[in-house]
């Protein structure tokens, strides 16, 4: 097909879009707000409650110091000998509380636990918010078995859309390339629709959630 010919048909389109215009189906509802039920939880409860709902599991830390002392307990419960991550501040977090289980990521072969910031905490589904524009990328928060989120109070938001405002805050208008919503552990009901956990992502997931305002 000639270029002229490809002009003349999306021109022929354009017309008729334009003069026989379909109604909104439903216009007031760009104007509509209260769209989920309200709730007397707070965010930090309401985030807690769905995502142990999901299968993860939450630990409440009321600062940097609690979440080390309740992070090394889990780890030395779990046998857990090496945490691998790409987080430049988390790294140098758990340097200065002398806690060498933590290594970066490298190429992450032999990952088997993995530690990550996030973007952001969505309450009213229990999910995280991860993107391209952190220091661990795409890979690590899906590649390894058992991952870790390290999230701050001020990062928890109530939906998706608050999220979408303030990564557009953070990033000036100009959202990363990829970001990823985690509810839960992976799970599918691809094969036989017996539903299986841990194929395409973690099988285990953590929020350690520090009650303090944030920014890096």
């Amino acid at each position: 097909m000639s270029s002229h010919s490809r002009e003349t048909i999306l021109g022929t389109i354009h017309k008729a879009l334009s003069e026989h215009k379909v109604p909104m189906p439903f216009p007031d509802s760009e104007k509509m707000h209260d769209h989920y039920v309200k709730t007397d939880l707070s965010l930090e409860e309401k985030f807690a409650e769905e995502f142990n709902k999901l299968g993860g599991k939450f630990v409440y830390c009321s600062d940097e110091s609690d979440m080390i002392q309740q992070f090394e307990a889990l780890a030395d419960t779990m046998k857990w000998n090496t945490i691998h991550t790409k987080d430049q501040f988390l790294l140098n977090l758990f340097q200065e509380h002398n806690i060498a289980k933590v290594k970066d990521a490298g190429d992450m072969h032999d990952i088997e636990v993995g530690l990550s910031l996030c973007e952001c905490l969505i309450a009213r589904t229990g999910s995280a918010i991860m993107s391209s524009g952190q220091d661990h990328g795409r890979a690590l928060p899906v590649y390894s078995p058992i991952h870790i989120t390290i999230a701050f109070t001020n990062q928890l938001v109530f939906d998706i859309s608050n999220a979408i405002d303030l990564l557009k805050e953070k990033y000036n208008n100009q959202l990363p390339s990829m970001m990823s919503l985690t509810t839960g552990p992976s799970r599918t009901a691809d094969i036989e629709k017996t539903l299986v956990v841990g194929v395409h992502g973690p099988k285990e997931v953590y929020v350690f959630l520090i009650d303090k305002h944030w920014k890096k």
